[in-house]
C-alpha cells in the first residue's frame, strides 16, 4: 500500500471518528432536550388527561340532561293527554248540579202525575247521559252516602249525629268529581258523628 492510500485511509477514519463524536454530542443534546422536556411533556399529558375527564363529564352530563328533557316532555305529553280536558269538564259540573237540583225538587204527585212524567223522564235521561259521557272521559263521581269520609276528596262542612257509621259521609251537599284520579271538585258533605245517645 502507498503513501497516498494509507493517508486516505486514516483521514476516512478521522472522519467517521469526528462523524461519531458529531453524532453522540447530537444524541447527547437531544437526551438533554428530552429531559429538560420532559418534564413539559408529562406536565402536557396531565393536562390533557385532565381535559379529557373534564370534556368527558361534560359529555355525560348533557346525556343526562337531554334524557331529563325527554322524560319530562314525555310527562308532559302524558298528562296533557290525561288531563287536557279539566278545564272543559270542570264547566259541565254545575250543569250536572243544576239537572240534579231539577230532579230532586220533583215532587212524588208530580212523578205520579201523567203529564208530568215524559217532562222527568226526560230530565233524567238527559243526567243519566251527561254522567255516561262525563264517565267515558275518566271523570268519575265521589261523595256517596255511607261512603267513608277521605279529606283528599271530600269537603266536611257539617258533622252531624247520624244512624250511618262515625266518620262515614251522612249526608252529600254537592257531589264531587274527579278527572284521572285528580280532584275537579271536592264533594260538600256532612260526617257522621255516629248515633245520638
Amino acid at each position: 500500500m502507498s503513501e497516498q492510500e494509507k493517508s486516505e485511509i486514516e483521514n476516512e477514519e478521522a472522519l467517521n471518528v469526528e462523524d461519531n463524536e458529531v453524532c453522540l454530542s447530537a444524541d447527547d443534546a437531544d437526551t438533554e432536550t428530552a429531559q429538560a422536556t420532559g418534564k413539559s411533556l408529562e406536565e402536557e399529558l396531565e393536562a390533557a388527561r385532565a381535559e379529557i375527564a373534564g370534556l368527558k363529564d361534560a359529555a355525560l352530563r348533557a346525556l343526562a340532561e337531554s334524557e331529563n328533557v325527554r322524560r319530562r316532555a314525555e310527562k308532559e305529553k302524558s298528562d296533557a293527554r290525561a288531563y287536557g280536558i279539566e278545564k272543559f269538564a270542570r264547566d259541565l259540573l254545575p250543569i250536572a248540579d243544576t239537572l240534579g237540583r231539577a230532579l230532586g225538587a220533583i215532587t212524588d204527585d208530580q212523578r205520579a202525575d201523567g203529564s208530568f212524567t215524559s217532562f222527568v223522564e226526560g230530565i233524567e235521561l238527559t243526567e243519566k247521559e251527561l254522567f255516561a259521557v262525563l264517565e267515558r272521559n275518566n271523570v268519575q263521581k265521589v261523595g256517596i252516602q255511607g261512603e267513608k269520609f277521605d279529606p283528599n276528596l271530600h269537603q266536611a262542612v257539617a258533622q252531624i249525629p247520624s244512624a250511618i257509621q262515625k266518620d262515614h259521609i251522612a249526608e252529600v251537599f254537592q257531589p264531587g268529581f274527579t278527572l284521572n284520579g285528580r280532584v275537579l271538585r271536592a264533594a260538600m258533605v256532612a260526617v257522621s258523628a255516629g248515633e245520638a245517645n
